[in-house]
């Protein structure tokens, strides 16, 4: 039985709670967030854009399929949050694709973990005051303690973690939709488009999904040069998600400027931030972000609503988007932050969330193909495309669950 010892988690505005360990024992602090997925909790550990935060799942049994190899989302393999906040962990492992238990999979990690808690209660309490950092520790008990750890740590806000999870040097992605559970192949015939990806911390299922549209994909640390990109004469340039505050990775915000009307660029979550600011708009912190696999956004040239995937903590400022010429194409319904945004005279479009999902629904992988269809087109997608790329989607996963049960994960 792995070792279990008391652990408290406390918040810098003195929210103290006791539980138990699992996984790694010690101390480790981040900014405290919570995700509202039923499930896909290997995909969050391992999703760069966790890193520096201590992460919450508010469905209350977590652990019960295992880990397995196949739904690691990070190219380094790493889990990448520094802790793991749940209700119960799941004494029973109970899947066969399952190769090691959460617990085992933490304490390989080196990630601590913590349970037996009222992750409710912690969920309405950063509903109410915001998101805001945290220590938890098997080694400190004393609450004032924990406490005064917690506000000492530094603001998320003015945080580079790209520099944490770009990799160093540039890699081929080959590898497309990987086993009988993800979602139906969709293979483009016709001619194949080479995309060079800045990768800010990217989920793999991003590059699995680029694939699958017909691209080849050659991705580049964040720290690339825009001529450096251009020299490699891409369709087409992928700008990803990734952690921290957008406005500290002044480096790509640069290399984004130097790209923006040379070649078409399609950016997801920390991309979609970092473009705007290339544009000359600016970003803000939220107040508790949006995480999860269950979040509205209404499409404004569709007038379609896609429930879609979400792991972001800042978001573009919606009246300094206007001057740029840009037009928001994508709402939240929650609270009408901007979601998407598109430039036809620059050539470029880009969505706050997650169309990839993993985990999490697939409403918006048609945006996939509307990047292909930019590369082909020179023009940022149409109401038209969108539409057309959404009928594809639709008749690519009802061929699927014909051909083999289902069509998604």
């Amino acid at each position: 039985m792995p070792q279990v010892k008391p652990c408290k988690l406390a918040l810098e505005d003195g929210f103290v709670l006791t539980g138990a360990s699992f996984g790694h024992i010690g101390t480790a602090a981040g900014e405290v967030v919570f995700n509202t997925s039923m499930s896909g909790y290997q995909e969050v550990l391992t999703d760069p854009s966790y890193a520096g935060q201590i992460v919450t799942m508010t469905y209350p049994l977590i652990g019960n399929y295992g880990v397995n190899s196949e739904d690691i989302e990070s190219y380094s393999r790493k889990v990448h949050l520094r802790g793991f906040v749940i209700r119960e962990l799941s004494p029973v492992v109970s899947n066969f694709r399952s190769e090691q238990s959460l617990a085992e999979y933490l304490a390989s990690a080196g990630v601590m973990g913590i349970t037996g808690v009222d992750t409710r209660a912690l969920t309405r309490h950063i509903r109410t005051a915001g998101a805001m950092n945290g220590v938890v520790s098997t080694e400190i008990l004393d609450d004032v303690e924990l406490v005064r750890q917690a506000a000492a740590i530094p603001s998320m806000i003015g945080q580079d973690l790209v520099r944490l999870v770009t990799p160093s040097d540039a890699y081929e992605w080959v590898e497309g939709y990987n086993s009988g559970f993800s979602q139906a192949s969709r293979r483009c015939g016709g001619k194949t488009y080479n995309v060079v990806a800045i990768d800010c911390g990217a989920k793999m299922n991003i590059f699995r999904n680029l694939v699958e549209c017909g691209c080849n994909v050659t991705a580049v640390p964040a720290s690339a040069r825009s001529d450096e990109i251009l020299e490699r004469k891409p369709d087409g340039v992928f700008v990803s998600n990734g952690p921290g505050d957008p406005e500290a990775v002044t480096y790509t915000v640069e290399t984004l400027g130097g790209l923006i009307g040379k070649v078409p660029i399609f950016g997801i979550c920390l991309g979609h931030q970092m473009l705007a600011l290339a544009l000359g708009a600016k970003t803000y912190k939220l107040k508790f972000g949006h995480r999860g696999a269950n979040q509205p956004v209404r499409n404004q040239a569709t007038g379609k609503v896609e429930i879609t995937s979400q792991n972001h903590g800042f978001a573009v400022d919606a009246e300094s988007l206007q001057p740029t010429g840009a037009i928001i194409s994508h709402v939240n319904l929650n609270d009408n932050t901007v979601e998407g945004f598109s430039h036809s005279d620059k050539c470029l479009f880009s969505v706050q969330y997650h169309p990839e999902a993993s985990p999490g629904p697939h409403d918006a992988t048609y945006l996939f193909d509307c990047f292909r269809d930019m590369m082909e087109t020179g023009i940022a997608p149409t109401a038209e495309q969108m539409h057309a790329a959404q009928q594809r989607l639709a008749g690519a996963v009802k061929r699927g669950c014909k051909l083999n049960g289902h069509g998604i994960r």
